[in-house]
């Protein structure tokens, strides 16, 4: 370890809110020393091995930078630090993002990601890797890929309909954004490009996996279905809230899927759609009572039954990163514990991904910027119980 790394690991402990007599602090480990490349949008994914993978983007910026690249690391079990980073994949001269890791049962990888071919998030092209086996060493040996083409059924329907029911929204956004919209949703380029992953697909007890995905063209989001595996996709009907982008998904024990999403228009608060039928069709998107900066969110259910959020709990800014706990499956989040925090809001914790271990520890990775030394993708262990006892002092 690298003294310039060691003394960022130490400034992040400080940084950190301190834990109550009880139970033990969560163990931070920063993957690689930060640089002044732009790393961001981290995947966590538990391997059949009980190892962690993790994958995020790299490069001297985003969508507009051609060194853009997906890159990885693993965390062996047992280890107290994360392996050397790797290439995970590139399209040589072309940004490549937001990369969504996925073990499925039979215990194969795949990475789903956008390669942006104007410089702009409408372009991007929404690929896919699988390899035969998600653990060993180094990068995954990829056996197959391609392009998961995107084709939404009545889109510009479902977006006419969407403008008539939020009218009191759209009186906060501009008009000729609006109006620019209303135009691209009749056009089948603008409806089918600009699709990408943020987070894990899951799979439903049918075996169906649902693959979340989102445009900013239109700040919407829809769901990728495949009943046979990943061999064919179609799409759900689209969430259209006006700002509600990047979902993840989590299903209740009725049967009833939930979307949490990022807001990325006029009201600074998570997004909520749910879905009924195992993701054909989605609600209309409401704004819960969760702040939201515009930054990404993630949820997952824990083995004990609760529900897990990973978020920025603020209406501005990035400096703080909490984990909330529902006892309700996602109706109310009486518990909040932060994960790391800067009262000077200069640094920022963003873009997390969370997963349970089979061994019951919880782990989310997520993007920390705002230094001068650059950016670095960081990740947080700890139990649920550390959660549930709140922050000194309360929170």
């Amino acid at each position: 370890m690298t003294r310039s790394h060691l003394a960022a690991l130490l400034l992040l402990t400080l940084i950190a809110p301190q834990a109550p007599a009880g139970e033990p602090a969560p163990v931070f480990r920063e993957l690689f020393p930060p640089e002044a490349k732009h790393n961001h949008a981290s995947c966590l994914v538990e391997c059949p091995d009980g190892s962690l993978l993790a994958a995020w983007y790299r490069g001297s910026g985003e969508r507009k930078a051609d060194d853009v690249q997906i890159f990885g690391a693993r965390l062996s079990p047992g280890s107290e630090s994360w392996g050397s980073r790797f290439l995970m994949d590139d399209t040589p001269g072309y940004p490549d993002c937001n990369p969504a890791l996925f073990v499925p049962p039979d215990g194969s990888l795949w990475l789903f990601y956008p390669t942006i071919l104007d410089h702009r998030w409408e372009g991007a092209l929404l690929k896919y890797r699988v390899a035969d086996r998600a653990e060993g060493e180094g990068p995954p040996r990829w056996s197959r890929g391609g392009v998961l083409h995107v084709t939404p059924t009545g889109f510009a329907e479902a977006y006419r309909a969407a403008i008539g029911e939020a009218s009191e929204t759209l009186e906060e956004v501009k008009p000729e954004l609006v109006e620019q919209m209303t135009r691209r949703a009749d056009d089948e380029l603008y409806q089918r490009l600009g699709w990408m992953p943020r987070v894990r697909p899951i799979v439903l007890p049918s075996g169906r996996w649902l693959l979340p995905l989102y445009t900013d063209t239109f700040s919407a989001s829809i769901v990728a279905l495949s009943d046979d595996r990943g061999e064919t996709w179609r799409c759900s009907t689209p969430m259209i809230g006006f700002g509600n982008i990047q979902p993840s998904l989590v299903r209740r024990d009725d049967g009833t899927i939930v979307a949490y999403m990022r807001d990325n228009g006029p009201d600074p608060s998570i997004c909520v759609s749910t879905s009924g039928d195992d993701g054909e069709t989605w609600s209309p998107v409401v704004r819960s009572g969760l702040p939201n900066p515009g930054a990404g969110v993630d949820a997952i259910r824990l083995q004990s039954g609760r529900w897990a959020l990973a978020f920025n709990d603020t209406s501005r800014d990035r400096h703080s990163l909490a984990v909330a706990l529902s006892e309700d499956e996602g109706r109310t989040w009486p518990h909040r514990r932060h994960l790391v925090v800067d009262p000077d809001r200069k640094q920022s914790f963003h873009y997390p991904s969370i997963l349970q271990a089979r061994d019951g520890s919880i782990h989310v990775s997520y993007t920390h910027g705002g230094r001068p030394e650059g950016s670095t993708i960081t990740h947080a262990q700890f139990d649920e119980a550390w959660v549930l006892e709140g922050d000194a002092g309360g929170d």
